[in-house]
């Protein structure tokens, strides 16, 4: 079932410009000028219940563009928008109670008193019944530690904690959708990895959908399986990450440590134009080859005929290779997510 649905969805902002100096703020006073920006460009976007999609582009790209306006805080310059079955926009009460949103450095607590009475008021606010508000608390207390620090105040917490702490208040009421917009920027790597388990826990338990914007590429590969990728208001990419790692990641990386030297080998290969060596050690280097062009079996057979290999591994691109090379425009992104039918 579709839960997000956007069709040919734009935004467009008018910009002032002005010559400096005051004699330019005069000038623009009495004539004016502007000029349109273009944030987001006609996209169509779907989300089926239930997935995590990474939304990703580089800066300027409009992403958090396209995120408010799914949460109602901007109004589209034209398209249509749904999310389930409400236009988020005109109906900004009914949107705000049925989804979630984190976004990174800004809170949704309030500074001065302690989380446990945020969280008090946000159960007023959502009209939480008491038996889910409880159930809830115990389980976010527990799954994101947050024993240690429910009783002070947003002020005095450190950012791993109010960042957990905004998790909570944004699943307090068990929304069915979730965005997430940086939301383990700054943080270290143990708060990270239980920030995940715990979006993970409630996805696979609560079926909550989520939205997730990110330049942390570690994010992506632990909850999203599906990527989207927005460049200068459109969509060059939708798909599953394992397709786009199939798809793109041409370069692989076989490791080999040897039982002696291979100098005739090694020397072979130095001069192969299509295969990359790297030497480690007398008896460690590594081949780096397109797997559109040869098979990791060749490239393995290839040493063994040459000598006794003691150890190999290998390694493909991982995604944070595959993004930068996108964002480098080395790539034609014409694989798209198919339609319905296609």
């Amino acid at each position: 079932m579709r839960i997000i649905e956007a069709r040919q969805l734009t935004k467009s902002f008018r910009q002032a410009v002005k010559e400096p100096g005051l004699k330019g703020a005069a000038k623009h006073l009495f004539a004016p000028r502007y000029i349109e920006k273009i944030a987001v460009q006609p996209l169509d976007l779907t989300v089926e219940a239930g997935e995590t999609v990474a939304y990703l582009g580089p800066n300027g790209a409009g992403k958090s563009t396209t995120i408010k306006m799914l949460t109602g805080i901007l109004t589209p310059s034209s398209g249509t928008i749904s999310v389930n079955g409400i236009n988020p926009y005109k109906k900004r009460m009914e949107n705000a109670a049925q989804i979630g949103a984190v976004f990174g450095q800004r809170t949704q607590l309030w500074w001065d008193i302690p989380i446990l009475e945020s969280f008090s008021l946000l159960k007023d606010i959502y009209q939480i019944p008491e038996a889910v508000y409880k159930t809830n608390m115990n389980q976010f207390i527990e799954l994101l530690g947050m024993s240690e620090f429910i009783h002070l105040s947003a002020r005095k917490l450190s950012l791993g904690q109010r960042m957990r702490a905004d998790l909570a208040a944004s699943l307090l009421h068990n929304p069915p959708i979730l965005y997430l917009d940086e939301p383990t920027i700054g943080l270290d790597v143990s708060v990270k990895q239980k920030i995940r388990e715990f979006i993970k826990k409630i996805n696979q338990e609560q079926q909550t959908t989520v939205m997730l914007t990110t330049h942390d590429l570690g994010d992506i590969e632990d909850l999203c399986k599906r990527l989207i990728i927005i460049d200068h208001g459109a969509i060059i990419y939708d798909g599953s990450l394992k397709d786009v790692k199939s798809n793109f990641a041409r370069e692989r990386v076989v490791f080999f440590q040897v039982a002696s030297p291979l100098p005739a080998l090694l020397n072979q290969l130095a001069q192969a134009p299509d295969i990359k060596l790297d030497i480690q050690g007398e008896l460690e280097f590594s081949l780096s080859f397109d797997r559109f062009e040869y098979t990791a079996s060749e490239i393995v057979g290839r040493v063994m005929k040459h000598g006794e290999v003691v150890d190999f591994r290998m390694e493909d691109a991982n995604i944070e290779q595959v993004i930068k090379t996108v964002y480098d425009g080395n790539l034609d992104l014409k694989h798209s997510r198919p339609q319905e039918g296609a």
